[in-house]
Formats: structure tokens, C-alpha cells, sequence
């Protein structure tokens, strides 16, 4: 909800992206490095910071790892926009934005890969602005603190989130999605542009259908028509063609194959 946006909105900088500029190391992560310092704490004495009065502290948990958020009380403190993520860990719901009882858990086994990253980031973010203490037994960390099997299932969906979206922003720098626009009158109409697709080149290209293993359907992208094929750039056997030989794209019925725009 609009809660959630704004928190996003006010802590900016988070995106993957954003942290990876920050020199932010996806190689050193959780399982290299798990907090050096700390206690270990069960559910039930982690509920017992949630910052009320009487109580002894103010703390949450994201991946089993438990950080003091005392100065950022107006927050997670009682009455606080986020009151529900203090005394527990609640990790599922830093990536769903649920806040319901049933989405303030630590299960992140159906998570997608968007919502990994979103929880890693999360992570880093709590890293670098909170104390830690450290760990909660139960889901991610064993009763000796050692990490768990759902942990380090965890770790490899985060990394093959990574992967999935390094793959795709190349995709994009390849294959830039088309301009589009729809009326009543003429149809969609799809075309290329220098920009389209927020991609900044030198090459408008035409475009194509591009098919991938993991899509319903097809996607429309521009195409580079001339000079090697992506990835082959220095070679100088080539017929000139660009990707327009790329199995994964095919032509839209009806439009000029070096057409830069088609109207469907």
C-alpha cells in the first residue's frame, strides 16, 4: 500500500543496482560472513523488545539476524508504521509488503526472485544503518548459531536472483523493448527509437517478437539490422545482419522486415 511505497520512496537508494555501486560485494554475503558478535535469542525472548514500556529493548530480525533498532523507534515502536516487524522476524513481509498476521513470517520459500533481492536488500540496509546483536534460533540458525539448510537455500535463491537479473539487464542492452501505443481507430502500433525501452544507443533498430524460455508468449524488441552479431564484435566473418538471425526472435506477420515501426 501507500505505507509501504513511501518508506521505499523515503529510503531511496535500496535497489540492487544501488547497492552493487556502492561497492557492495554480492560474493560476501550471509554464509561467509555471519555476525562475529552476539547472542543467540529464541521467538520468545525476541518478543519481548518490542519497545513497550517495561520491555528491555526494541529489536527485529530479517534472515534470523537480529538487529537493534532502538533510533529508528518512531518507526517500528509501538504505534510506529512498522510496529508489526519489531519482535520477530518477520522477512517475508519485507519483500510482500503484508503486514497481516499471516505475512509477518519468515517464510521465503515461495518468494520470486525480484522479491529475494528485495529482501537482500533489506538486509544490507539493516547492516549498514542498525547494530546487530545477534541471531535468532529457529528457521535460519540452528540452537549452537550455526546456519540452517533454509538459510542457505535462501542465500542461493538471492544468488540466483542476481544471476537472473544480470542476465536480464544484458537481454535489455541486446534486445531494448519497443515504443508502443494502442488505439481504437489504427491498432497497436510498435516502433523503434534510439531510446526505446530507456536503453541510450547509437542504433534504433527494427522490430521483432522475442520469445524466451522462461515467457508466456513474446516480448516486442528492437533489433540491431547491421554489423556482427551481439557478442561477436571484433569478428569480421559476418553477413552484416546484425541479431536479426537470433533463433529466439521471429517476424511480426504484415510489416517490412526493415521496417522500423509496424502497426498490427
Amino acid at each position: 500500500g501507500p505505507m509501504w511505497q513511501g518508506v521505499a520512496a523515503a529510503l531511496l537508494c535500496l535497489g540492487i543496482a544501488c547497492l552493487l555501486g556502492r561497492g557492495f560485494d554480492p560474493r560476501s554475503w550471509l554464509l561467509s560472513s555471519p555476525p562475529a558478535r552476539g547472542r543467540l535469542l529464541n521467538a520468545a525472548e525476541l518478543a519481548q523488545y518490542r519497545g513497550a514500556a517495561g520491555q528491555p529493548g526494541l529489536y527485529l530480525a530479517v534472515l534470523g539476524r537480529v538487529f537493534d533498532v532502538e533510533r529508528g523507534r518512531r518507526h517500528y515502536g509501538p504505534g510506529g508504521t512498522y510496529s508489526g516487524l519489531a519482535g520477530r522476524d518477520a522477512t517475508r513481509a519485507f519483500a510482500t509488503g503484508d503486514f497481516t498476521q499471516a505475512g509477518l513470517v519468515d517464510d521465503v520459500s515461495a518468494l520470486s526472485p525480484a522479491e529475494m533481492l528485495a529482501i537482500r536488500s533489506w538486509l544490507s540496509f539493516y547492516d549498514e544503518n542498525y547494530d546487530p546483536v545477534g541471531k535468532l534460533v529457529g528457521r535460519f540458525y540452528d540452537a549452537d548459531g550455526a546456519p540452517t539448510e533454509a538459510l542457505r537455500q535462501a542465500e542461493a535463491a538471492m544468488q540466483e536472483a542476481l544471476k537472473v537479473q544480470a542476465e536480464s539487464d544484458q537481454r535489455k542492452q541486446q534486445f531494448p523493448p519497443c515504443n508502443s501505443e494502442w488505439s481504437s481507430t489504427k491498432g497497436t502500433r510498435f516502433w523503434c527509437s534510439r531510446q526505446s525501452g530507456g536503453v541510450n544507443r547509437d542504433w534504433a533498430g527494427v522490430p521483432r517478437k522475442l520469445y524466451h524460455p522462461a515467457w508466456k508468449g513474446s516480448h516486442c524488441v528492437c533489433v540491431r539490422s547491421t554489423g556482427p552479431p551481439w557478442g561477436h564484435l571484433e569478428s569480421t566473418e559476418h553477413n552484416d545482419r546484425g541479431d536479426l538471425d537470433h533463433p529466439h526472435l521471429e517476424e511480426y506477420e504484415g510489416c517490412h522486415p526493415q521496417a522500423e515501426q509496424c502497426v498490427l
